[in-house]
Formats: C-alpha cells, sequence, structure tokens
C-alpha cells in the first residue's frame, strides 16, 4: 500500500519528541552542564603512524586553570577499547596508528585553557613508513601495525564448484567495483558530561548506541565495577552506526575522576572528522556467469575492506557483506572471499546497512551488464533468478520463509517508471540533459547474526502513579523508537499515550535488552510485548477484579484504567492509580530472549534468520556538459511486514534514500598517506535540499507468509542499500555509462555534443 498520510488515517502519530526537536527546545546530551563543570580536550596524534619517544605534561599541568592532565600511565584498568575486538588505545603510549590516536587529555577551567594545555604537551616521535592501501598492506614487506600482522579477518564461502560451473557457462561478466569511504555526519558531534557522584559513582552523559556495552568497556578501563557507572545514552542527535562504538568517553570518565569534577567534552566538526568511525570502503571483484537463458550457474567474489588502524566492528562488517554478496538470487555454485585489513587510514566501522551497501552496488552491477550480454530485460532477469519463499539463506542457513523478493520485485514492475525506460532527451529541450531510468534489488538481513550475543526483552511495571512503564535498553537517536513503543503499547492496551511512561537509555532504569541497532529494535520491541503484555494485563485485570468484585473476563483495559468489556463507551470503573494501589509490591513483569537466529545444524557465523526485502527504481537526468547526474524520482517498494508506525516508516526510506545520495553520487572522505584531504564540511559535498527528488514514493508491502510468529521487520537500514545500483542502472540507460566506482566521477559522464 502507498504509505501517506491519507492511507494512514488514523495511525499517523506526530512524534512525541518531534516538536521539541524542530524547535530546538529539546536538550541533547552534549548540551548539558554542570555549575562545578571542567573542559575536556584530547590531543591526537600529530603522524599517521609514528613511534613514540617521550610525551612531557609537566608545562600543561602547571599552567593555571588546568586541574588534569593524563596519559596511558593514567588508565588504572585496560588502556584499551573495541566493541568486539579491544586492540584501540586509550591513550598510545608507545605507537600511533592514524591521525585520530589519543596520546594525551586535559580538563581545565576553559575551553581556551584547555586549548593552551594541549598546545604545552611536548610529545617526541619517531615517524615509521605508512601503510596507506589494503592491497600493499598484505605483501609480506609491509610494515607490521599489529603483532598478528595487517590482516584483520578473512572470510570464505562456497557451494558446488565454481570451476566448471564457469566453463559451461554461455555468458560471464568479471568487474571491479570501488565504492568510498563515508561520515556518518551526524549533527551532534561525539561528546557529553560526565559526573562524579558523592557516593562514588560515574555517570555518564553521552550519546551512544550501545549503554550497556559502554558501560562494560568503560569499567573495563576504569577498573570499576559496572554498578558504580550509570550511562544516560539518550536522546541523540544522530548516530547512523557511528557512535555505537565509545569515542570521547574514555577520556571524560578518566579526567572526571582524576579531577573529581564534572568534565564535559565535545568535539568539533574537525575534531570528528579525524577521530570517528567511517563506512568501509572496499574494492569488490565479481565474476559471475549464466546460461544462454539467463539463469546464473556461477558466482565469484572477492572482497577488500580497508578496516583503518583498529577493528571495532571490521570483522562483524566483512562478514555481513560476505553473506549478502550473492544479493537476493539463487545461485547454485559460489565461492566468495573477503578480507578485512588494517590500514594508516581512519579506523572504518558499523554504519547504516553495514557492508551491505558496498556489496550490493556490485552484485546488482552484476546483473544489469549480463542483461545486457543477453540482450535480455535487466528487470526479467532478477525475476528468473529471484530467491522462492523457501529457500534456504544466502549462505545455506535455514531462514525464515518469505516471498519478499518476488513481491517487491512485481512492484517495481508496476511502476509507471518502468515504461519510460531507454535513453531520452529532457522535456526542456536541453540537448546536453539526458534521463534515464534504473532499478534494483535487496535483501538484508536484520538482527546481529548467529553466534554474535544480540539480547532482547524488556519490561512492563504499573507505577505508584498509574502509568504504564515501558522499558528498554535501547536508545532514541532520530529514528522513532519512542513513536513505535506508543503505538504498539495503546494499541494493545487500548489505552492513552498519557497512560505511558516509556523509559529507555540509562542503565539504572532499564534492562539489558540491546541496542537499537542492526534495523532489529522495532522487531525485538514487537517480540517483546507479545511476551510482556498477556502476563502483565492479567495480572492487572485480576487485580481489578478483586477490587471491583466483576469477574476478569468482563474487565479490559482503556483510556486511563479498567473498563467493563460490555460499555462501549468512556465509563471507567477503576483508573490505573487505583489499580496500583492493589498490589502490595509493584506489578513488574519482565521478559528477556535472545533475538531469533537461524536453527540450521551448522550455521556460519554472523548468518542471519530474519529478512527484510526492497527494490528501487529511479529517474536520473545526466548533464552531459557538468557529468552531473540529478535524481528526479525515487520509488521504493518494501517488503517488511506490518507497518507499526507509517510515519515513521516512511521517514526512515525518505531518508535513508537521501543518505544514499551521498555515498553514490557526492561523498568520500579523502585520504592521502594517512592524512584527511578534507577537514570540515566546506568541501565534503552531502545532499541538501536541492538534491532530494521531486517526489518519492514509498510502497509498503505488508503481508507476512501464513503463521509468521516474528512480526514487523526494522526498516532503519533497507532503504539505502538498493538507491547506489538503481542510480548507476539510471545513468547507463540515460548516457550509455556504466558506473563503477562511488561516488560517481562526473568527468565519466562528461561529453562533447559535437563529438
Amino acid at each position: 500500500m502507498p504509505l501517506n498520510r491519507e492511507s494512514r488515517k488514523g495511525k499517523w502519530m506526530v512524534r512525541p519528541d518531534g516538536k521539541d526537536k524542530v524547535t530546538g527546545k529539546l536538550a541533547y546530551l552534549t548540551d548539558l552542564t554542570h555549575p562545578d563543570m571542567l573542559y575536556g580536550k584530547v590531543l591526537r596524534s600529530k603522524y599517521p603512524h609514528a613511534l613514540i619517544l617521550s610525551v612531557d605534561t609537566r608545562a600543561a599541568a602547571a599552567l593555571p586553570g588546568v586541574h588534569a592532565v593524563l596519559t596511558a600511565k593514567d588508565v588504572p584498568g585496560l588502556n584499551l577499547f573495541g566493541i568486539a575486538t579491544p586492540d584501540q588505545p586509550v591513550f598510545c603510549d608507545s605507537h600511533v596508528r592514524h591521525m585520530g590516536d589519543a596520546v594525551a587529555a586535559v580538563a581545565a577551567d576553559s575551553l581556551e585553557t584547555a586549548a593552551e594545555a594541549l598546545a604545552l604537551i611536548r610529545v617526541e616521535y619517531e615517524p615509521l613508513p605508512g601503510v596507506h592501501d589494503p592491497e600493499s598492506a598484505l605483501e609480506p614487506d609491509s610494515p607490521k601495525l599489529h603483532p598478528q600482522g595487517n590482516l584483520l579477518h578473512k572470510t570464505h564461502v562456497s557451494r558446488g564448484d565454481v570451476n566448471p560451473a564457469f566453463a559451461a557457462c554461455t555468458h560471464i561478466v568479471e568487474q571491479t567495483y570501488i565504492t568510498p569511504r563515508q561520515l556518518h555526519l551526524y549533527m551532534e558531534t561525539e561528546g557529553g558530561l560526565f559526573v562524579p557522584e558523592d557516593n562514588g559513582r560515574l555517570t555518564v552523559y553521552s550519546p551512544t548506541q550501545h549503554g550497556y556495552k559502554d558501560r562494560m568497556q568503560l569499567a573495563r578501563i576504569l577498573d570499576m565495577p559496572e554498578s558504580m557507572l550509570r550511562i544516560v545514552s539518550s536522546p541523540i542527535g544522530g548516530s547512523f552506526g557511528g557512535k555505537d562504538e565509545l569515542n570521547v568517553q574514555p577520556y571524560g570518565a578518566l579526567l572526571a575522576l582524576a579531577s573529581g569534577r564534572p568534565v564535559k567534552i565535545h568535539n568539533s566538526r574537525r575534531e570528528s572528522i579525524v577521530a570517528s568511525i567511517k563506512r568501509h570502503p572496499m574494492k569488490i571483484r565479481m565474476r559471475t556467469g549464466v546460461d544462454e537463458s539467463g539463469r546464473i550457474i556461477a558466482h565469484e567474489t572477492h572482497i577488500l575492506a580497508d578496516t583503518g588502524a583498529y577493528a571495532t566492528l571490521g570483522r562483524e562488517v566483512l562478514q555481513f557483506a560476505t553473506e549478502h554478496a550473492a544479493g537476493a538470487y539463487r545461485i547454485p555454485n559460489l565461492e566468495i572471499r573477503g578480507k578485512s585489513v588494517y590500514t594508516n587510514n581512519g579506523v572504518a566501522g558499523e554504519f547504516r546497512g553495514f557492508g551491505g551497501n558496498q556489496v550490493i552496488f556490485a552484485v546488482e552491477g552484476q546483473m544489469d551488464r549480463l542483461a545486457d550480454k543477453l540482450g535480455m530485460d535487466p528487470w526479467e532477469l532478477r525475476r528468473i533468478n529471484l530467491r522462492e519463499c523457501r529457500d534456504p539463506g544466502p549462505l545455506g542457513q535455514e531462514i525464515v520463509p518469505t516471498d519478499g523478493a518476488f513481491q517487491v520485485w512485481r512492484r517495481a514492475g508496476e511502476s509507471p517508471l518502468m515504461k519510460l525506460r531507454g535513453i531520452r532527451s529532457s522535456p526542456s529541450g536541453e540537448p546536453w540533459l539526458r534521463r534515464g531510468i534504473g532499478a534494483a534489488v535487496v535483501m538484508h538481513g536484520g538482527g546481529l547474526g548467529f553466534g554474535i550475543p544480540d539480547p532482547a526483552g524488556g519490561r512492563l511495571v504499573l507505577t505508584p502513579e498509574g502509568k504504564i512503564q515501558a522499558a528498554f535498553g535501547f536508545e532514541e537517536f532520530g529514528q522513532g523508537i519512542l513513536s513505535v513503543l506508543t503505538i504498539l503499547l495503546t494499541e494493545r492496551f487500548r489505552c492513552s499515550p498519557e497512560d505511558l511512561l516509556i523509559t529507555i537509555g540509562d542503565t539504572d532504569a532499564v534492562p539489558h535488552t540491546g541496542s537499537a541497532t542492526a534495523s532489529r529494535a522495532t522487531a525485538m520491541a514487537w517480540q517483546a510485548l507479545q511476551r510482556l503484555a498477556p502476563v502483565f494485563e492479567a495480572k492487572l485485570l485480576e487485580a481489578a477484579s478483586v477490587q471491583t468484585g466483576r469477574p476478569v473476563q468482563t474487565l479490559k483495559t482503556g483510556p486511563g484504567g479498567i473498563h467493563s468489556v460490555a460499555d462501549s463507551g468512556a465509563a471507567l470503573l477503576l483508573s490505573y492509580r487505583e489499580a496500583a494501589a492493589c498490589f502490595e509490591e509493584p506489578l513488574v513483569v519482565d521478559t528477556s530472549f535472545s533475538f531469533p537466529v537461524t536453527p540450521s545444524p551448522d550455521p556460519v557465523p554472523g548468518s542471519h534468520f530474519l529478512y527484510t526485502y526492497a527494490s528501487v527504481i529511479v529517474e536520473v537526468e545526466v548533464n552531459l556538459l557538468t557529468g552531473k547526474p540529478r535524481v528526479l524520482r525515487m520509488d521504493h517498494a518494501v517488503a517488511a511486514g506490518p507497518v507499526v508506525n507509517p510515519m515513521g516508516y516512511l521517514g526512515q526510506i525518505e531518508g535513508g534514500g537521501v543518505m544514499a545520495l551521498g555515498f553514490t553520487l557526492t561523498e568520500d572522505v579523502r585520504m592521502l598517506e594517512g592524512q584527511y584531504l578534507r577537514g570540515q564540511l566546506d568541501t565534503y559535498m552531502i545532499p541538501t535540499v536541492g538534491d532530494i527528488p521531486e517526489f518519492v514514493h514509498v510502497d509498503a508491502i505488508e503481508e507476512l507468509p501464513e503463521g509468521d510468529a516474528f512480526g514487523p521487520r526494522g526498516v532503519g537500514e533497507i532503504g539505502t542499500i538498493a538507491v547506489a545500483p538503481a542510480i548507476a542502472a539510471a545513468i547507463r540507460d540515460a548516457c550509455g555509462q556504466w558506473v563503477d566506482r562511488l561516488p560517481v566521477p562526473p568527468e565519466q559522464l562528461q561529453r562533447s555534443l559535437f563529438d
């Protein structure tokens, strides 16, 4: 069904946090202050690769107004962090590996004094040869950045036998695809307020997607029990995966404990660009073969990912890319190999799409090139190779049955844009403008995958004040989870939003239910409430039955409290406050489970169980004089199960599509010899309002196979993934040029009209 306000009357909900956000009234965590606070700053490396011979902080410590100067020797616990692989030093003491490495930190009365103190710290370096290309990093004589070498991780998936299969192919396409390093570019840069409490605890107010994971990592660094740390992690001014990993938290925490004063740190945009994680740049070589009918017989992929100086989730991103490198297609013979490599470039890590964006650009490009060789409609070629409802997953694992691939293929085929395919001039009549249509399909796994801890759950409480409190351990960073929870709860209990108290993003107040990452929050919340709500409601109605003297089966929850089933009006028998008073102890219901994973007897680590599907079809206008493509229209069809929050669903798909425009057309964090060439946003081109397509259509396919017990899937990532290959196909349709590198080089599309 088309997703718009008119089609969803009655379910279109204004975000609870929307007004405060658009008016600027909402206080983000980096907006917080404390009357007694100091200002923290971090000294980063002068070189992308060097030995540290000495660090002299005496002059900085003697500067009036400075209250703490810290280096590696001041870390009481583990001087390393990393959400999965702790290999990044909090403070480097002997060796720096990229420009974002921290060497020292200071806390002072003012930002100016803190900056002056940093300038007084004397660090003696011995520069070392750098490793700036992942291919050269794997050479035997390349400098070794870590004791185990420069290979973080490698993957290998094989099915059938590709060599004889390729020999039997009628057509083979072999192509190398290059994708860029990309900034998350959240509006709120990394920061936070770190407050030592009178009872010896430390409260951390810092935007992060992983409050409990931050607590675990900080406890190791500070050598403190986790119970002595409170992490407040919402609201967040954007993340997209970029705040999944620790950033300034170790420095703020250490400075606050060392000075005994609250410390505020807030990165400038330049500091953020240097120190933050980015999307993995990848080089993907694919060879794909088909028979005379267009059936894919063999597929071979080699992925080379530049993970930068440290691991963060580079291993997991590579596993995800490997799993998705065959796309949404049935392929009997495949060989997929991947390597994630350390370099002295900026650290690459988790980013919306998690490696799927890169490989889907490549595999969909293969489909278009194969169709060209076959002389076949590229959309028809996709149809005859699409996965079917009960096919196993890409790695042979058991997955939840879904007909999503065919559903989104069919909806895209029904788009009026499909009738416009073929090189044509702009209606404006300018001969240098050409228009084309392109389309792509994607399947995307939700959750963290098999073998990776992926806790889920939640808690419902009837508070003494008469509120139904829902507590979850994830965060709100713009994705609209507050609206999702409000809708789920009001529909389940037939109550009003005023009856609810939603608590998230505070480790002192919520259970450990995992984070809002990997498109899992909506699915996890729905599944948790299927477990929580019946038990909670039964206990509530039992207490109300005793209090009112009415049979349980005649009672129901509703606005304000307990109502009679027979009464269709608003008559209230017992308010929620009065019901809460019926309990000697507060009514609390908890559930804890793991996010669903494949029950395959021999699953591949990281493989997924729940998948979402989408197709994207775009109309592009290419200016042959400037080489600049412009996206005029973008249609999405998404098969993700029932829509919980129409406004949020639409916002995720539209917003994801616009983010993908940057990945496809303009964004590239260029580096030269380990140095960032763009330190601000004046030369880093992101999509603006003027670049958004004139028309974006989102078609939500809500049907799930009969018996599906897993409910709605998340759509936080799916809207970003198929946009790049669809635009590449449209450019080919418009001006005949194949695209194999992102962002699309304008010079490749420029053409003299007199040639």
